[in-house]
């Protein structure tokens, strides 16, 4: 039987549970772990306060209960174990994170898998900002690992990413891949403006039917159909990750840059 956390909080001041994780706590008694030291704000408090713990945390399987929106900080820096979340989850959700999944039944904040380097991350709703980025000053962001999110993102999708996937099944905002040093993003809706603004090497598919207008420092290559993409649709596919059918036989055109970096990147649109 998981172990269930149910959240009972009814507070506008942030709740942090930075380094409460399934590995912590697998021998930990339900009485300890009620005592687990978290924040309210910047007053330290036991998780008891905030949540209702039930089940058994030695199989490291979790699952969160109630709207954690005000709840920051879950499954950061996380090993191993599954985690759930039956409702919409807070910031950095999953950064750092090097093993494990996490799954989120409704939408998450900014910072999912911030500079996180393994494991996958699973967002049903929608997302914020910084998605699989790098924290300010930081050198690179996400360096490994998974994040589907099967609705809309924010701003700076994959900034700085230097490993993984990042698949977005709506519309993202702007400079998605900014600063990108390596790695694959895929955006099926919408893409803001600047996609790619900076990025030294990996992939960008920007796959929606309205493709963004590129910044001049990107040039067209070809027109043709990228076993590469296919293979990340397989992926995809495996991992439950809906894809639009045409996509499967639709050509797609390919620019290098960014050519103030070496232009040693690629972003894919769909062909007119």
């Amino acid at each position: 039987m998981a172990l269930t956390l149910k959240y009972k909080g009814d507070t506008t001041v942030p709740v942090e549970i930075e380094d409460f994780l399934p590995e912590a706590v697998r021998e930990k008694s339900l009485a300890e772990i009620e005592k687990w030291p978290i924040f309210h704000g910047n007053r330290e408090v036991p998780l008891a306060e905030f949540f209702d713990v039930s089940g058994e945390p030695g199989d490291l399987s979790w699952q969160f209960e109630g709207d954690l929106s005000g709840v920051h900080w879950i499954g950061a820096k996380m090993t191993q174990g599954t985690i759930r979340v039956a409702g919409n989850a807070g910031r950095h959700i999953g950064s750092d994170m090097t093993g494990g999944e996490i799954y989120v039944d409704g939408d998450a904040s900014d910072w999912v898998g911030a500079e996180m380097q393994g494991g996958r991350i699973t967002i049903r709703g929608n997302a914020g900002h910084l998605i699989g980025s790098a924290y300010r000053g930081a050198p690179r962001g996400m360096a490994g690992g998974t994040i589907l999110v099967h609705g809309n993102v924010g701003n700076e999708l994959g900034h700085t990413l230097r490993r993984g996937l990042i698949a977005v099944g709506g519309d993202c905002g702007d400079g998605a891949g900014f600063n990108m040093l390596a790695g694959t993003i895929l955006v099926l809706g919408t893409s803001g403006i600047r996609p790619g603004a900076g990025m030294r090497r990996g992939t960008i598919a920007l796959l929606g039917n309205n493709s963004p207008t590129l910044l001049p420092t990107f040039r067209c290559a070809t027109q043709f159909d990228p076993l590469a993409l296919k293979m990340i649709f397989r992926e995809l596919a495996q991992l439950e990750f809906p894809l639009p059918d045409e996509l499967r036989s639709a050509t797609f055109t390919l620019h290098h840059g960014d050519f103030i970096e070496g232009g040693r990147g690629e972003i894919f649109t769909r062909a007119a």
